[in-house]
C-alpha cells in the first residue's frame, strides 16, 4: 500500500468520514462540513473540515469544494496546497526511511483491522512520547542518567561577586492597546497618541507570547512588576552582605515591538511608565531600542569590523545584531552585548544572566530550602567546569541554567515543576503532538533534580541541560567569545533552546548548560498578565506549529546526522524535529481548528484560522528545500556572528595596546551605552 494510501486508512478510522461508520476515535469531521455554506464562519469551518476529509480519503465532495474556492480564498488555496504537500512528504520520507515506513504500515493495519491507542498512533506522528505515561518514573531516571556529566575540573576562577562580575538583561515586548482602549484615553502625549492611533491601522509584523500593551494598568504592567521584583532581590543580597551599601547593579533590558510603528516611541512611554511607578533603589538600568544598537553598529562594529578585518560587506552582515524582529534576534542580542559592555563600559563584568519580566526571586524560599540566596547560587565553581558526557565527550559548562515554580505552587514546595504531568486524556490535535508529555518528563528530570551525596553529588558529578527557560539562565563571557553561540533571527519561539543548538555539533569541548539546583525562579504570569496572555494565545498557538517546521529543518542544516542530534536534545527539545513536519503541523492546525469551533468560541477559531494559513504557508516556503531560505540565512548569519565576534577580539586586543583608534571606538560605544540610562 502507498504511504498517501496508508495515511488515508489512518484518518479515515481516526475521523468521521462516512455516515455509517462506527464513532470515530479522534473526531467526527463531517459534522463540520457543509459544502452550500457562504456566510465566513461557516465557509471556514467548512474548507478545514475538507482538509480532513481529503486527507482521510473521502476525496470527491471535499477536493471540489476545496477546488471551487481556491482562487478566491486564501484558506482554500493553503489547504489545496497543504494535501499536496503532506503526501509527498509522507512519500520522500517513507521511500528514504524503512523504520518510518514499517511505521506507517503498521499502524494502518491496525486500524483496519480494529482500534489502536493513543500511543500507537505517537508511534508514527510523536514517537517523542511514546511510553512517558506508562513509564514515568523509569524515563526520569533514565534521562537524568543520561544528562549526567562527570566533572574533571571545576571552574578556578568562578564568579566571586555577581554584584560586580554579572550583568543581569531582559527584554521588554511592546504591543499597541487593547481593541478596548483608545489611546486618546490612556493619558499619554499628544504625539504618542498621534503614533499610536495610525499605528493600531497597521498590520502586524512579530507575535510574541504576552506582550505588554501600551496603555496597561501599572498594576498589569510585566515591566514594572519585574523590575520592581528584581530591585526587591538586590535589597535582599544587600541585606545578606552580598552587595555593599551604595552599590548600585546594572540592568539592560531590550525593547522589541509588534508593529514597526511603535519603533520611535517605545523609549518615551517606558521612561513615563518609569516615572510613574516606585522607582528603583539598588537598579541603574539601561533600555536598548533598535535605534540604539543601529548606532552601535554605525559608530563602533561596523567602522571596527572594516578595519580589522578588512570585511567589505561589515554593514550587510553585521545586521543580525540588533532588538526588533522575532524572539531569536533580541535573545542574541542580550548575549552579544557582553563583550561590548566589558570592553566599553565596565571591565569587571565576565557574565550575564538574563531573566523575564514575569519572574521573580523568591529569595525567603530559596535560603529556606536550599541554604542559598540567588547570589550565592551564582557563585558555584561547576559553572565554567569542564567534564565528560555519557558519551565520552569533552563538556564545557559555561552557560548555567535554573528552573521555574509557579506562584499557585510555591507553597507546596520551591521544587515543585511548573509544568506537572498532564493527567487527562489527549486532546484531538494531541493524537498527533503532545508536547505537554515530554515537556513535564523533561521539567522533572533535568530542572528539579537536586545534587546530594548519591550519584549526582554537584562536586564530582551534575547535569547538563538542554530543556531551558528563556529567563534563568546567563553565560560566561569566556565562553560566549570561544564557542559564539547565537539564535538564528527567523526563530520565533524556544530562542532559548535554538541558542544551544548552534553549537551542539562542535567538538572538543561542546558548550553546555550546567544545570544549577535550587536555582530558581517563581513565574508569576497567571498573577498579573491574563489579559495580555489572552490577546496573544493565537499566535502562541501557530508558533507552535512555525517551530515544528523550523526546528525540524534547522537540525537538517546544521548536521547530516539528524539521528545523533536528537539523541542529545530529545525528548522535549527534540520532539520539534520531526520526520514530518509539514503532515504534523497541518494536522495539528486543522484540528485545533476544528476545536475551537466546536467548543464556540467562533471569533478565536477565525482569528486562528486567518493567522495560521499565513505563516503557517510562509513558513513552509520559508523552510522548504535542500537550499532553503531558511538554510541560507542561517549561514548568513553565521558568517556575520564570526565577523562580530572577530571584531570585538580585535578591537579588545588593540584596548589592550591602547591603540588610538581602538579608544576612539570605546569612547564612542561608551557614549552610546550611557546614552541608554533611564533617569528616575
Amino acid at each position: 500500500m502507498k504511504p498517501q494510501e496508508e495515511l488515508e486508512t489512518i484518518l479515515s478510522k481516526l475521523f468521521q468520514t462516512d455516515e455509517d461508520q462506527t464513532p470515530p476515535l479522534v473526531f467526527d469531521v463531517l459534522t463540520q462540513f457543509d459544502e452550500a455554506a457562504t456566510d465566513r464562519k461557516s465557509q471556514a469551518h467548512s474548507l478545514n473540515a475538507a482538509f480532513l476529509l481529503a486527507l482521510a480519503g473521502n476525496t470527491d465532495r471535499a477536493t471540489h469544494f476545496l477546488s471551487s474556492l481556491a482562487k478566491s480564498n486564501e484558506s482554500a488555496k493553503f489547504y489545496q496546497d497543504g494535501i499536496k504537500k503532506v503526501r509527498e512528504e509522507l512519500k520522500g520520507v517513507s521511500a528514504k526511511d524503512p523504520d518510518f515506513s514499517a511505521r506507517l504500515s503498521a499502524l494502518s493495519e491496525l486500524l483496519e483491522n480494529g482500534k489502536a491507542s493513543c500511543e500507537e498512533i505517537w508511534a508514527v506522528f510523536f514517537p517523542e512520547a511514546k511510553d512517558l505515561q506508562m513509564n514515568r518514573e523509569e524515563k526520569i531516571i533514565s534521562l537524568r542518567a543520561h544528562r549526567t556529566v562527570s566533572v574533571t575540573e571545576l571552574n578556578p576562577e568562578p564568579i566571586q561577586n555577581p554584584a560586580k562580575q554579572i550583568l543581569f538583561t531582559s527584554n521588554v515586548l511592546l504591543t499597541i492597546p487593547s481593541e478596548s482602549s483608545s489611546p486618546k484615553d490612556l493619558g499619554l502625549n499628544h504625539n504618542l497618541t498621534d503614533i499610536l492611533t495610525h499605528t493600531m491601522t497597521e498590520p502586524q509584523d512579530y507575535w510574541y507570547d504576552h506582550p505588554i500593551q501600551i496603555g496597561v494598568d501599572p498594576e498589569k504592567n510585566e515591566v514594572i512588576y519585574g523590575l520592581q521584583g528584581l530591585d526587591k532581590t538586590f535589597e535582599f543580597e544587600r541585606n545578606r552582605g552580598n552587595i555593599s551599601d551604595k552599590e548600585k547593579l546594572a540592568c539592560l533590558l531590550s525593547v522589541s515591538v509588534t508593529h514597526r510603528g511603535l519603533q520611535p516611541v517605545c523609549k518615551d512611554y517606558l521612561q513615563a511608565a518609569f516615572r510613574h511607578s516606585k522607582g528603583l533603589k539598588n537598579i541603574d538600568l539601561y533600555v536598548f531600542t533598535e535605534l540604539d544598537t543601529q548606532k552601535l553598529l554605525d559608530k563602533v562594529l561596523i567602522p571596527a569590523a572594516e578595519l580589522y578585518t578588512g570585511s567589505k560587506e561589515a554593514a550587510e552582515l553585521l545586521n543580525i545584531f540588533g532588538v526588533d524582529g522575532k524572539y531569536g534576534r533580541h535573545y542574541s542580542f542580550l548575549k552579544a552585548i557582553l563583550p561590548i559592555w566589558q570592553s566599553c563600559k565596565d571591565p569587571n563584568i565576565q557574565a550575564t544572566f538574563k531573566i523575564d519580566l514575569d519572574q521573580v526571586f523568591p529569595q525567603n524560599e530559596l535560603v529556606t530550602e536550599t541554604k542559598q540566596s540567588a547570589f550565592e547560587h551564582f557563585t558555584s565553581p561547576l559553572w565554567g567546569a569542564q567534564g565528560l558526557d555519557t558519551e565520552g565527550q569533552t563538556i564545557e559548562l559555561g552557560m548555567i541554567a535554573g528552573a521555574l515554580v509557579n506562584e499557585r505552587d510555591i507553597a507546596k514546595s520551591l521544587f515543585a515543576p511548573d509544568v506537572p504531568f498532564p493527567n487527562r486524556p489527549p486532546t484531538n490535535d494531541e493524537y498527533f503532538f503532545f508536547s505537554a508529555l515530554p515537556q513535564a518528563l523533561s521539567s522533572e528530570a533535568e530542572m528539579m533534580t537536586r545534587y546530594n551525596a548519591g550519584d549526582l553529588n554537584g562536586v564530582t558529578s551534575c547535569l547538563q541541560r538542554i530543556h531551558v527557560t528563556g529567563g534563568t539562565n546567563g553565560i560566561l563571557l569566556k565562553s560566549l567569545m570561544k564557542h559564539r553561540p547565537f539564535t538564528p533571527s527567523f526563530i520565533g519561539r524556544a530562542e532559548d533552546q535554538a541558542y544551544i543548538l548552534s553549537v551542539l555539533g562542535n567538538e572538543h569541548p561542546r558548550l553546555a548548560y550546567l544545570h544549577k539546583d535550587g536555582l530558581i525562579m517563581r513565574h508569576d504570569k497567571e498573577a498579573f498578565a491574563q489579559e495580555a496572555i489572552e490577546a496573544a494565545r493565537a499566535g502562541k498557538m501557530v508558533g507552535d506549529y512555525v517551530r515544528l517546521l523550523y526546528f525540524s529543518a534547522y537540525a537538517k542544516v546544521l548536521t547530516n546526522d539528524v539521528a545523533k542530534l536528537k539523541r542529545i536534545i530529545d525528548p522535549f527539545t527534540g520532539s520539534f524535529v520531526s520526520k514530518i513536519p509539514i503532515t504534523v503541523a497541518l494536522l495539528q492546525f486543522a484540528l485545533k481548528v476544528a476545536a475551537l469551533f466546536q467548543s464556540g468560541q467562533d471569533s478565536l477559531a477565525l482569528d486562528f484560522m486567518e493567522m495560521g494559513v499565513k505563516r503557517i504557508a510562509e513558513s513552509i516556503d520559508f523552510s522548504s528545500g535542500n537550499d532553503s531560505p531558511l538554510k541560507q540565512q542561517y549561514e548568513r548569519e553565521r558568517r556575520g556572528w564570526d565577523l562580530f565576534y572577530d571584531t570585538l577580539t580585535t578591537l579588545q586586543n588593540q584596548l589592550d595596546n591602547q591603540d588610538v583608534k581602538a579608544l576612539k571606538f570605546q569612547e564612542n560605544g561608551q557614549r552610546i551605552l550611557n546614552e541608554c540610562a533611564i533617569r528616575f
